[in-house]
């Protein structure tokens, strides 16, 4: 897949920077490498990249403080890097932000494969005719990418955002967990569907948050359904 996309590689390990550099340019992406948490920041800053690729063992600041001040700024994607493969940590970086995480050693076939289904998703949402949902709490536009809750903006991140977006779509339906990462992370993702619980529980908190109602049910054993009445 030819792409102009911007990506920033946080990684320390020069023989690691070498293969991400190697395979992502030769996918089409423009690729800049940064080696430690504070200039991944600054870089960030500058670049505006359209995904960072981003280590968790960092010098000077670890990834998941870097992570969690992406996202005080920005929505770009964020896909992390780490040779801890606890389930703990996953979630711990899902939590803060991250779009997709990826356990080293890793293909770089696979890396490559995983960016581009990211970039994907807003490709897709870029090009999808103008459609407003309206509900008694809740309104999303999808091309502003904007949710107002009880007339409050919900500070989502995209990944949180494409969540809600699919179940409301899909208001009064419930949608399986293999359902939701197709339709949020694509049908290729290579992933745990673990990521669904976590991206799902964190919005359905944000919601209640704002409306003090549970706006997104578990219907145990199957996955979840939005049940806000449209207006």
């Amino acid at each position: 897949m030819k792409t102009t996309a911007k990506i920033l590689v946080v990684e320390d390990e020069l023989s690691i920077q070498t293969i991400v550099r190697t395979y992502l340019e030769s996918a089409g992406f423009g690729v800049t490498i940064v080696d430690n948490g504070p200039e991944a920041l600054t870089q960030a800053r500058l670049l505006q990249p359209d995904l960072v690729l981003l280590d968790l063992n960092l010098p000077g600041m670890d990834g998941m403080e870097v992570a969690a001040r992406l996202r005080e700024e920005s929505s770009v994607y964020i896909l992390m890097l780490s040779a801890r493969g606890e389930e703990a940590d996953r979630v711990a970086g899902l939590r803060i932000g991250a779009d997709d995480f990826l356990t080293k050693p890793f293909s770089p076939r696979e890396l490559v494969a995983r960016v581009e289904a990211v970039l994907r998703r807003r490709r897709e949402t870029a090009v999808s005719p103008t459609t407003l949902y309206t509900f008694q709490q809740l309104a999303i536009n999808p091309d502003s990418h904007e949710a107002i809750a009880a007339g409050q903006p919900l500070d989502l991140t995209a990944t949180e955002f494409q969540v809600l977006l699919e179940l409301a779509k899909n208001a009064g339906r419930v949608l399986t967990r293999d359902q939701l990462l197709a339709l949020v992370w694509g049908s290729d993702y290579y992933g745990n569907d673990r990521v669904v619980d976590v991206y799902v529980g964190q919005v359905r908190r944000k919601l209640q948050d704002a409306t003090g109602l549970l706006l997104i049910e578990t219907v145990r054993g199957i996955g979840y359904k939005f049940v806000d009445v449209k207006r």
